[in-house]
C-alpha cells in the first residue's frame, strides 16, 4: 500500500486545527506542520498529532511556505490541506478506499472542495483542486498569493470532498493580508501575471473597492492568457461590482461577455434572468432561466454554485410564468423547486397560494 504525507502551513489556527487533523489522522502515515509565526496554541495542538512541527519565517509568499512543507515529506504521496478543512466521515471512508488502490501510474488526485453551504448543510459552492500528488514527481507551488500546485501527468478525479469549515471567530470577516501582499508587490514595481491580476481584482472586490476591481478584471481579460474558468469568473465578479456601483447596463454587459469564453454558466443565465425579471420583461427572463436548467456544463474543474442549476431558476420561472398568465407552468416550476428544497419558505408560500387560487377558481366554475 502506498503511504501518504500530510503537509500543512498554519498560523494561529487553534480553533480549527484539531478537527482538521482528527479527520485525516487515520489516513496519513506522516504529518508535517509548518508554522509561520503562531502566538496561540496552534503548535501545541499540532504536537498532539506529530513530532514534525517546523518553524518557517514568513516572507509574504504562500508558495515558499508550501514548498518548504513539501520538501520535508518522505512518503509516496503528499496530501495538502488548510487548517479549516476537514474530511467528513463518508469522505474519510472514500479516501481509505482510494489509498488501497493508489498505484505507481497515478501522478495526482483531484478532489472536490466544498466551501459554502445552505441552511441544510448541503454544498452550494464547490470546485476541484489537485489534493494528492506523487512525491517523486516533485510538483511545486507557484504564486505568492492564491498559490496553485502545478501538476501534470495522470491525474484522476475522485469523488472525495474536502469540506471547508471556518472558525466562528473568522466567519464573516475579511482579512487584509492578501490585499496588503499584492499592494506591497505593486509598490515594489513587480509585474503581475494574468493570474495575479485576476486574484488582485478579487481582493479589491471583497474589500469593497468595486470601481478599482473592474479595472483589474478588464486588464486580466485583456491579456487573453487566463484559465477559461477564471475568465468566466472575472466577468461574473465584474458584474457583481457594477451591481454594487449601481450600473445595471454594465452589469448586464459583463454577464453577457462571459459567453464568449464558453456556453452560459447557469449562474450567468440566472443573473441575466434576474435583471430582466426586475425590469418586468418576464418573457426575456424566462428564456434565460430555462437556459440555466437546460445547459449541461461538461467541466467540473470550474466553480459550481448548484442552486443556479436547480431550485433557483425554477422558483423564478414560477413567478415569471404567473406574471404572463401561464398558471399551469407556474405551478409546475414551483413543484420542481420543491423537489430540491421541500422546506423552503417561498416554495411553501407559493404552494399555499396556488391551493387557495385553484379552490377559488373551482368555486367560480
Amino acid at each position: 500500500m502506498n503511504t501518504i504525507s500530510l503537509c500543512m502551513i498554519v498560523k494561529n489556527e487553534e480553533e480549527v486545527l484539531k478537527q482538521c487533523l482528527e479527520s485525516v489522522n487515520d489516513i496519513c502515515d506522516e504529518i508535517i506542520i509548518v508554522d509561520t509565526g503562531s502566538n496561540d496554541l496552534t503548535k501545541t495542538i499540532a504536537k498532539e498529532f506529530t513530532d514534525k512541527v517546523i518553524d518557517f519565517k514568513w516572507i509574504d509568499d504562500f508558495s515558499a511556505a508550501r514548498n518548504f512543507a513539501f520538501s520535508h515529506a518522505t512518503m509516496d504521496y503528499i496530501l495538502w490541506l488548510d487548517a479549516d478543512d476537514v474530511l467528513l466521515k463518508e469522505d474519510q471512508l472514500k479516501f481509505k478506499a482510494l489509498k488501497d488502490v493508489l498505484h505507481e501510474g497515478i501522478d495526482g488526485v483531484s478532489m472536490l472542495y466544498h466551501i459554502a453551504f445552505d441552511e441544510y448543510g448541503k454544498p452550494t459552492f464547490s470546485y476541484r483542486r489537485n489534493r494528492l500528488v506523487k512525491r517523486s514527481k516533485q510538483f511545486h507551488w507557484i504564486g505568492a498569493v492564491h498559490e496553485y500546485l502545478e501538476v501534470s501527468g495522470n491525474i484522476i478525479s475522485a469523488d472525495i470532498a474536502v469540506t471547508h469549515k471556518k472558525s466562528e471567530k473568522t466567519r464573516g470577516t475579511q482579512s487584509n493580508r492578501n490585499l496588503t501582499i499584492y499592494e506591497n508587490r505593486l509598490k515594489k514595481g513587480e509585474k503581475f501575471t494574468p493570474r495575479d491580476l485576476f486574484y488582485y481584482a478579487n481582493e479589491l472586490k471583497d474589500h469593497g473597492k468595486f470601481q478599482k476591481a473592474t479595472i483589474y478584471y478588464r486588464e486580466f481579460l485583456a491579456t487573453r492568457k487566463g484559465w477559461v474558468e477564471d475568465e468566466i469568473r472575472a466577468c461574473i465578479n465584474m458584474a457583481a461590482c457594477y451591481k454594487k456601483i449601481g450600473s445595471e447596463e454594465k452589469e448586464l454587459e459583463s454577464l453577457v461577455s462571459s459567453i464568449q469564453y464558453d456556453v452560459p454558466r447557469p449562474e450567468v443565465s440566472c443573473q441575466i434572468g434576474d435583471i430582466y425579471k426586475g425590469r418586468k420583461q418576464f418573457k426575456k427572463a424566462i428564456i434565460w432561466y430555462l437556459l440555466a436548467i437546460e445547459i449541461e456544463i461538461d467541466n467540473d474543474y470550474g466553480f459550481t454554485q448548484i442552486s443556479y442549476a436547480t431550485w433557483y431558476p425554477h422558483l423564478q420561472l414560477c413567478v415569471c410564468y404567473w406574471q404572463i398568465g401561464e398558471i399551469e407552468k407556474s405551478i409546475k416550476h414551483n413543484n420542481k423547486a420543491k423537489e430540491y428544497r421541500p422546506n423552503d419558505s417561498q416554495v411553501k408560500h407559493n404552494e399555499n397560494f396556488f391551493k387557495e387560487y385553484l379552490a377559488n377558481k373551482a368555486k367560480l366554475e
